[in-house]
Order: structure tokens, then sequence, then C-alpha cells
């Protein structure tokens, strides 16, 4: 029974959210050029998603990802058409068994 308690407790500790490495911004309404980073091991674990939030959490704009990217890391995906808000921006990245990265400020990346 203690290993299992182990394997309980320890088991969130391996959990790896993707990381979101890069992003680019152009045109208003934006296009935001989203770079991640993820352990894929394929359709039952893998980045499925990124968004653009504001200051107070509010998505501005959410990429879906169809399919796992197992052969392919670190990968690129776009969004256009995506009004800016004011204010500061962040990026996060999901996976479809670790949930949501935290938030990384836009700023944080060079244009």
């Amino acid at each position: 029974m203690r290993y299992l308690f182990l394997i309980l407790v320890a088991g969130p500790a391996w959990a790896h959210p993707p990381t979101v490495e890069a992003v680019n911004v152009t045109g208003d309404p934006a296009r935001f050029d989203v770079t991640l980073l993820h352990d894929d091991t394929g359709w039952g674990h893998y980045a499925d998603g990124w968004e653009i939030l504001d200051a107070d959490g509010n998505s501005s704009g959410f990429r879906k990802l169809h399919h796992p990217h197992v052969n392919e890391q670190q990968f690129t995906r776009s969004l256009s058409g995506v009004d800016l808000p004011e204010g500061p921006l962040f990026a996060r990245a999901h996976c479809s068994v670790d949930g949501w990265s935290k938030p990384v400020p836009l700023s944080s990346f060079s244009n």
C-alpha cells in the first residue's frame, strides 16, 4: 500500500506542461506565431492548444492543436485575426494530460 501512496504523491512531480518558447506578433488585427516545446508521446498525451491572455486573464485568442507533434519539436503554429486589447499580454500552452502552463509575458520575447 505504501508504494501506491508514493506513486500517487510523486505523480504530479512528473507533470510537464508545454513550454512557450517564442512568440512573434505582427499586424493589426494581430497574427501570433507561437513556438511550443513539449514531450508529446502520442494521441494520449500531447500539447493540444495555446492561448493569448490579457492582464486580467481574459482570453484574446485560442489556437487548438489537432494532433500530437511527437517527432516535430519544437514547433510553431499561428493564429490570425486577433484584436489586441490594451495592456500587457501573456501566452500559455495546454497539454491534454498536464493542463495549462503558467502564463508567460509576451514582453519577455523580442519581436
